[in-house]
């Protein structure tokens, strides 16, 4: 390490000396990205009073209390807070050090989903719970374990200097690490989160700078593994039912396709302004289902109308665009790489919670990031939001 304003920002070693070095001649504060900080706090705020209103009434969940989903909503966001602060202090560095055991951690918990000790909610087979009315579930960090061991893999040599971009060897291997985990998660079945998973690969590979050949062989492989899916009837009832509705707004209205009409109805019913927190008709009266998790949108639809819906649409871009910013900005490929992938799970899984609540997109069981409730969610965001700030943190001054 030369000059007075330089510090490592390749190797692992020197990490923790040019850390305290950083934190001694520039203010971690001035460093940090405020408009992804302040936006992902801002949803959380906004989230607690669309969760608060949608389960307030709600007595055979909320074990009687108004504020039960409410308090819980922002101790989740609280504990993610405190984990994105710990992701920032221990450095994305030191957490590349760390893929193997967090990556044989994150398979171990996935794997434990399929013993007895897991449960089962809207049919995915997902969750471990905890007792205390906590549950787990596992696949929301093995989205961050994927990011973190591709990105390890495809970033070696190009940041050691010894290739120009990943080669064929590189790319299978970190192909073949995704794909134990997502073989896990979908004999659960929890397909919406493999479609995230999927869309990361994509994110990292585009990212990592790997032949377009296997970007346009995943898609292929992708769409050609739908197919197979669908003719040996591996998916459940009830996600079956789901594309079935999606494919026919109008098949049995009452029934499979109830939730998207409903959710449609909210949203059409809020207008400019919305009804006002607490005011919404299909809110109060239940009619839209697990409003709190995967339909949390509808309530701000329905309540805080066309502008609060689309001040959601616009804080989650924020990130997006900070984020972007990031990753085109850092001087390593790995911190490239660990953007790229977080920017794909972000936008994706935003685009399919808002698109199903509006009819455009399946219903696919995904929190939309930051607003809906959810421990797992949350904790896993705040911890992608760590990261992003880590690789801002530690990239030179010049950068």
């Amino acid at each position: 390490m030369t000059g007075a304003n330089n510090f490592s920002v390749s190797g692992y070693g020197p990490e923790r000396a040019g850390w305290t070095r950083l934190l001694a001649r520039d203010s971690l504060a001035r460093r940090l990205d405020w408009p992804i900080l302040l936006s992902a706090v801002a949803l959380s705020m906004i989230g607690s009073a669309l969760v608060y209103s949608a389960t307030r009434n709600r007595t055979e969940i909320n074990q009687g209390d108004p504020y039960y989903f409410l308090i819980r909503h922002l101790m989740n966001t609280g504990i993610g807070f405190g984990l994105m602060i710990g992701t920032i202090w221990l450095g994305h560095r030191t957490l590349r050090t760390a893929v193997p055991i967090l990556y044989g951690l994150s398979v171990f918990l996935i794997l434990m989903v399929l013993t007895p000790l897991g449960a089962t909610v809207n049919g995915a087979h997902a969750w471990i719970v905890l007792g205390g009315g906590f549950s787990l579930q596992p696949s929301e960090f093995v989205k961050i374990t994927i990011i973190l061991g591709m990105a390890m893999l495809l970033a070696a040599r190009v940041d050691a200097g010894d290739k120009p971009y990943p080669d064929h060897r590189t790319v299978l291997q970190a192909l073949g690490l995704a794909a134990v985990p997502i073989m896990i998660v979908l004999l659960m079945p929890d397909l919406g989160s493999v479609m995230v998973m999927v869309i990361i690969i994509l994110g990292v590979l585009l990212a990592s700078g790997a032949s377009n050949r296997w970007v346009f062989g995943l898609i292929g492989a992708g769409a050609l593994g739908a197919i197979a899916v669908w003719q040996l009837h591996i998916l459940d009832e009830y996600q079956i039912n789901r594309f079935a509705a999606f494919a026919n707004p109008e098949l049995d209205p009452a029934g499979v396709g109830y939730n998207t009409n409903q959710a449609r109805i909210a949203i059409g019913s809020g207008g400019l302004f919305g009804t006002g927190l607490g005011h919404g008709s299909q809110t109060t009266g239940q009619f839209v289902p697990e409003q709190q998790t995967d339909f949390v949108f509808t309530v701000a639809g329905e309540e805080l109308g066309f502008v609060g819906a689309g001040l959601i649409l616009v804080l989650l871009g924020v990130i997006l665009w900070r984020a972007c910013r990031i990753a085109r900005e850092t001087t390593e490929l790995y911190g490239t790489i660990v953007a790229a992938g977080i920017i794909a799970w972000f936008a994706f899984q935003s685009f399919e919670n808002v698109g199903m609540t509006l009819g455009i997109m399946p219903v696919a069981g995904l929190p939309l990031p930051f607003v809906s409730y959810g421990g797992s969610s949350m904790f896993a965001v705040w911890v992608a939001v760590g990261l992003l700030q880590s690789i801002r943190v530690q990239r030179p001054m010049s950068a």
